[in-house]
């Protein structure tokens, strides 16, 4: 299979690696991996350890019994490279032991990895296992050049590990595997800027599914192509997330299908369910320690309790929204008809998916351009008010959620060719004054998914400028 992007990504491993290959007093390293299932963690890592030249062990946990989990570990160490491995057909009989065992068996002048995939398992069915880890890297395998990579989709679960009230607190260093970039996706897909765009938004940046987007195809060719069948994983992927990532208590599908539909704020939400008010509160606490959605307020100045909710996965909002509804036409074969629906309602649903997408890239690229003050331009939002009176797609800001100040103001306008227009431009002036710390002096910066003349904007951005962000 081939391995696209991810540079940022194995440079860190790499750089981690080389420390511990340094040596010295206690040379060992761990990093604690972390991010959404489907992210492609586990490939990455393969990839990583298969370019180097040291011993290894890779060990994937699943939702088994300690002792089911420890007679796999067994066999994951027998099949590695690791010296004297063959130890280990003598059963260790423990975790305790297991880990010891493999502790001794990493060699001392020369260094290595030890990969512990899903760990969640683990600490979920393995009774003390996180003091067990504990006490063997500080005793042990802290002390050899190894490097130990955990790694869990629990986002939740894998932040508290190095949390201060637990066993590994200050062991580990915590790295986030985010999506693939919409440059990764550009370079996989070979699209133009604007069409690479859409990929990303409906794939949400998922290896799997965008290894499935032919080369140069545009989206109603991807579609057509996916929902032929009803198997296929990027029909199939969206209901597989929300039955295996949320407990039930979290009432994920109810919630999650709400946010989708365009009900973001609490009252909205809670309008839509048959749930208490606490219940609510305590799904979406759920969910976004989960990572599934993201609580957003107005950038400004001033403090709000204006939250919004909203779903961080593009493609689970994109499968809740425009392709779960037509799930029963791909179902009976009718894929023609399902994709002729989701086109229908494709431009509205792109127009307000992109947003996140352009705050994310102006953030990478607003404070070195030179309309900018880089200071005030750090951390890219919206903001808007209880009646939506006032919207803004793009604030600027040196930090948030409250700020002291505004950088600059934008508007978003992703229609399929037109681009900006003088009224875009008059509507936002018109609107900056009732942004909390915006002034006449603040830059007004438009972005479209067409290419457009600078105007009267400070400064505008095309799709191309957005895509050139992640390189």
């Amino acid at each position: 299979m081939d391995f696209y992007g991810r540079r940022r990504e194995l440079a860190t491993l790499a750089r981690w690696y080389a420390a511990a290959a340094r040596g010295g007093g206690q040379p060992g390293q761990c990093l604690i991996i972390r991010g959404r299932r489907r992210v492609g963690k586990s490939r990455l890592i393969e990839e990583f350890v298969r370019g180097l030249d040291a011993p290894s062990v890779f060990f994937t946990a699943s939702d088994l019994s300690a002792v089911q989990a420890l007679e796999n570990f067994t066999q994951a160490v027998l099949a590695s490279d690791l010296p004297e491995a063959e130890s280990f057909s003598t059963a260790p009989g423990s975790w305790d032991n297991a880990l010891r065992m493999l502790a001794q068996l990493l060699p001392a002048d020369r260094p290595s990895v030890v990969v512990l995939d899903e760990l969640p398992y683990l600490a979920k069915h393995v009774e003390g296992f996180e003091g067990s880890l504990q006490t063997v890297w500080d005793r042990t395998m802290s002390r050899k050049p190894v490097l130990l990579l955990l790694v869990g989709s629990d986002l939740s679960i894998m932040e508290a590990l190095n949390t201060y009230e637990r066993p590994f607190y200050q062991r580990g260093n915590p790295v986030l595997i985010e999506p693939l970039t919409v440059a990764d996706v550009q370079e996989m897909t070979g699209l133009p800027p604007a069409q690479a765009i859409d990929a990303r938004l409906v794939t949400g940046g998922m290896p799997r599914l965008c290894l499935q987007w032919r080369r140069g195809a545009n989206l109603e060719a991807f579609l057509e192509q996916s929902l032929a069948d009803p198997a296929d994983p990027f029909v199939t992927a969206g209901e597989l997330a929300i039955a295996g990532e949320f407990p039930p208590e979290t009432y994920a599908p109810q919630v999650l299908s709400a946010i989708a539909s365009g009900e973001r704020t609490f009252t909205s939400i809670l309008a839509d369910l048959d749930v208490s008010r606490m219940t609510l509160s305590r799904s979406l606490n759920r969910l976004a320690e989960k990572g599934a959605i993201a609580a957003e307020v107005p950038l400004s100045v001033k403090p709000s309790k204006e939250t919004r909710y909203r779903i961080t996965d593009s493609y689970l909002r994109f499968w809740l929204h425009l392709l779960q509804p037509v799930l029963g036409m791909v179902q009976r074969g009718r894929g023609d008809r399902a994709v002729r629906r989701i086109l229908t309602g494709w431009p509205a649903w792109r127009g307000r998916a992109v947003e996140p997408l352009v705050r994310e890239s102006l953030a990478r690229t607003a404070p070195d351009a030179a309309w900018a003050n880089p200071d005030w331009s750090a951390e890219v939002g919206g903001y808007w008010t209880r009646t939506n009176s006032v919207e803004i797609d793009l604030v600027g800001a040196d930090r948030a959620p409250i700020a002291k100040r505004i950088g600059f103001l934008g508007s978003v306008k992703w229609h399929e060719s037109a681009p900006l227009a003088r009224k875009d431009f008059t509507a936002l002036a018109a609107a900056a004054g009732r942004v909390p710390g915006a002034t006449e002096e603040t830059p007004l910066i438009g972005v479209s998914r067409a290419r457009s003349e600078p105007g009267p904007w400070s400064a505008v951005y095309s799709a191309e400028d957005l895509v050139d962000a992640w390189r």
